[in-house]
């Protein structure tokens, strides 16, 4: 198919590359082939549990309702994928963090090339099963009052610490794999998988509870679905809104022709961290409950009322939940930003390619003035995303319309981010069997 270098493509050229490039038709089938082969691992179940006992009992709770979320119904049904790609976030989280404090870790991600990155993952691996093997033993403990008759404790336990850190490894795997050989960040579409799962369940409750007759509750229902429609809108504005720091590249000979002074901007994201800060902050909020549960059942006295006062606090639905989020909201954008954007490193480049910005002295100047902009720009994205994770709810709240428990604003964030970023990712693609294409005429 013919078509112009400059132009994005269309959709109908997208869909043609989709189904005749072997290249991209290969990564789109491996993609969906792994996704099917993560939500099979939710319907495995674990061994030793009253499914129905155990469902009775969670029921109403909106905390087993936000952590469900994230494992595609697989806690509600205590499936082997229960855990889902949480250890794996929480490790990534812990060796970002960890990379930005320690040398040796810093000197491998960016001196040593792509062995220092394997290096780098596979101590990821190693956190995340023992984030897995934590994970699972608050679970199992949690657990042992909805066990079948015949199951000594022991044994439940062991089995089901095995079962769950395996499946959580076996995700993991997963994610990786579609993010190599696949489309789009794996983490980031097995989460949008899980979130989509269950998705048509709170639909059809929805749509049950307006028509039951009740005027009143059909008004607020039609309400709420309308804010989640604007939040949408505003959703996709604020992904794609960038800041465009314009840029002047010196005039210069290259042998007999002189090329002018040119114009053009350097693109700044208004939302750097994309859906990262929200899938991070969401993952630390898992925490306190898989603690508190494990306390109960294996720790007693000053420790458990610690931990159980900290879960209590930190309870989705209450002040502490919503305020703690939010900050957390606010702290992972701005470190998200910072691995994302090296404002001395932008200046360093603009410089060797005799670029600089109109007014801006070159060097020192130019990386304050780019990281000046960053921070402000950073600081409406993190208010944006606090505001879509905790305002929508809050409105959910003072309607009375529970059907979308466990599926709130911050759950529509991650779907429309996911998805705006993997179909960038396809366009690039395409992009890239254009020029291929062109180079084969040649």
């Amino acid at each position: 198919m013919d078509a112009s270098r400059e132009k994005a493509p269309s959709a109908q050229e997208t869909f043609v590359q989709m189904a005749q490039a072997a290249g991209l038709r290969g990564r789109i089938l491996v993609t969906l082939g792994l996704l099917i082969l993560a939500r099979f691992g939710t319907f495995i179940p674990v061994p030793g549990v009253d499914r129905v006992a155990f469902a009775e009992a969670i029921k109403n709770s909106p905390a087993v309702g936000f952590l469900d979320i994230f494992s595609g119904g697989a806690l509600s049904t205590v499936g082997i994928f229960a855990l889902g790609i949480i250890p794996y976030i929480n490790a990534s989280i812990i060796i970002q963090l960890l990379t930005t404090a320690l040398p040796a870790l810093e000197k491998l991600q960016k001196e040593e090339g792509e062995a220092g990155r394997r290096k780098i993952s596979q101590i990821t691996r190693y956190i995340a099963g023992g984030w897995g093997i934590i994970y699972s033993i608050g679970i199992s403990q949690w657990l042992q009052k909805y066990t079948l008759p015949g199951h000594q404790s022991l044994f439940f336990t062991v089995s089901t610490v095995i079962a769950l850190t395996a499946g959580s490894m076996f995700v993991m795997w997963i994610s990786e794999l579609i993010t190599e050989r696949g489309i789009g960040n794996g983490a980031s579409l097995l989460i949008f998988l899980n979130i989509v799962a269950v998705l048509p369940k709170s639909l059809g409750d929805t749509f049950n509870l307006a028509q039951s007759g009740d005027s009143s509750i059909l008004t607020r229902t039609v309400a709420l679905l309308a804010v989640f429609v604007v939040m949408t809108v505003g959703i996709v504005f604020v992904q794609e809104g960038t800041r465009r720091i314009p840029i002047i590249s010196a005039r210069r000979q290259v042998g007999r022709r002189i090329q002018r002074e040119r114009t053009s901007y350097l693109p700044l994201r208004l939302n750097q961290g994309g859906v990262m800060p929200i899938i991070f902050a969401s993952s630390v909020l898992v925490l306190p409950s898989a603690l508190a549960s494990f306390a109960n059942s294996a720790a007693s006295g000053p420790v458990s009322q610690v931990i159980n006062k900290i879960n209590e606090f930190l309870y989705p639905g209450t002040p502490g939940h919503v305020a703690f989020y939010v900050l957390l909201i606010v702290f992972f954008s701005y470190f998200y930003s910072s691995l994302v954007v090296n404002p001395v490193d932008m200046a360093q480049n603009l410089k060797k390619m005799g670029a600089s910005i109109p007014g801006v002295r070159p060097g020192v100047a130019t990386s304050k003035y780019i990281e000046a902009i960053l921070s402000r720009l950073t600081l409406l994205g993190a208010v944006f995303l606090g505001v879509v994770a905790t305002v929508p709810t809050a409105i959910e709240s003072g309607l009375g319309v529970s059907t979308f428990k466990g599926f709130g604003a911050t759950s529509l964030l991650i779907l429309v981010s996911v998805a705006i970023d993997t179909a960038k990712q396809i366009q690039t693609l395409v992009i890239s069997q254009r020029y291929e294409g062109m180079i084969g005429k040649d």
